[in-house]
Parts: C-alpha cells; sequence; structure tokens
C-alpha cells in the first residue's frame, strides 16, 4: 500500500538509481577488503608480536622497534597471569599495525634459517660416523671429499669406537670421532 505523501515508482527505478550512483568515477577507491581479511590481518600481527616475546632481548634489539613497541613487549614478557598477558598482546598487535612487518618477519626468517643449516651440519657429521663405523672402506670417500682430513687419526678414531662397541664400555672414542667430524665438517663449509 502507498502512502499518500509518496511519489510513485516504476519498478526497476532503485535499482537504476544504485546504477548510477556506483557509476560515478572514484580514483581513491581501494578494493574492499572484508571484516574477516581485517580480523586474520590483526591476528596475524598479534601472532607476529607473540614471536616477538619469545626473542631474547639481543634480538629484539637487533630488529630496532619503536620505543612504544619495544615497552610493550617488555612488559608482555613480565605478565604471567592469563588475561592480563592476553590484553597486553592485543595492544602490542594493536602496535604492530602503525609499523611494516614484512622487514621483521624477514629477519625472523634470516634467523630461523641459520638453526635448519646447523641442524643439517649435524646430521651430515651423525651419517658420516655411522658410515664410518659400520663400512671398512668408509674412510677413503671422507678423505677424498675433504683432502684435509687426518686419516690416521680418524682412523684410530674410528677403530677405538668399534673396539669400544664391541665391549659395552663408555663410547668416549665414538663422542671424540663426532667432535673431529664436526670439527673436519664445520671448516669445509
Amino acid at each position: 500500500m502507498q502512502r499518500s505523501d509518496e511519489t510513485p515508482r516504476r519498478p526497476g527505478q532503485e535499482a537504476s538509481r544504485r546504477a548510477d550512483a556506483s557509476a560515478e568515477p572514484d580514483d581513491k577507491v581501494e578494493p574492499a577488503v572484508s571484516k574477516t581479511q581485517r580480523k586474520h590481518a590483526m591476528l596475524a600481527l598479534q601472532d607476529l608480536g607473540e614471536t616477538l616475546t619469545g626473542l631474547k632481548p639481543d634480538r629484539l634489539a637487533a630488529l630496532a622497534l619503536p620505543e612504544r613497541l619495544a615497552e610493550a613487549i617488555a612488559i608482555a614478557r613480565k605478565l604471567t597471569r592469563h588475561e592480563a598477558r592476553r590484553r597486553q598482546m592485543q595492544f602490542v598487535g594493536r602496535l604492530m599495525r602503525d609499523i611494516d612487518p614484512a622487514p621483521i618477519e624477514a629477519q625472523l626468517a634470516n634467523w630461523a634459517v641459520v638453526p635448519n643449516a646447523e641442524k643439517a651440519r649435524i646430521a651430515d657429521v651423525e651419517r658420516w660416523r655411522t658410515r664410518l663405523l659400520e663400512e671398512t672402506n668408509a674412510l677413503d670417500p671422507l678423505c677424498a671429499q675433504f683432502p684435509r682430513a687426518d686419516r690416521p687419526r680418524l682412523a684410530a678414531l674410528v677403530a677405538r669406537a668399534a673396539e669400544e662397541r664391541s665391549r659395552g664400555s663408555p663410547p668416549h672414542a665414538y663422542r671424540e670421532l663426532f667432535r673431529e667430524l664436526n670439527l673436519l665438517l664445520s671448516t669445509a663449509a
């Protein structure tokens, strides 16, 4: 039912009005970001802040964070009560919105690569030690790959470690062989 003060409308008139309004050129229009996307971005910044609270103070200082953010992270480290820490982490997340997180994430990724390389090198040392104790001719490829290796010392350590294993005595030579191989592989890299 129509009211008396209302002008009659034709069908489709409202839709054409909306289309005309959206057809106006507006150079400053950014793509619409949904509320869910904004929330995910804020939670990601809060998670990054959580990661920052777990860093050692010297690494945190190396990131050169704004003073206010660094103070908020220092306070968050001291808090032990769940609700207080949660609110402080929300505040850290809020402060993170004012800075560019890309350099921080890049530095954190860089710091994560170094331990992975170290783990790979240690695993390589373990493989060589196992191979030396299980294969009789394994010392030849090791010395071929690492010409600076002290072949007589390594041969003596391998023999002592194998003897320790067979007797069931403490693994002193086994550990010493690991240290020698670790030194050899770390200087070769």
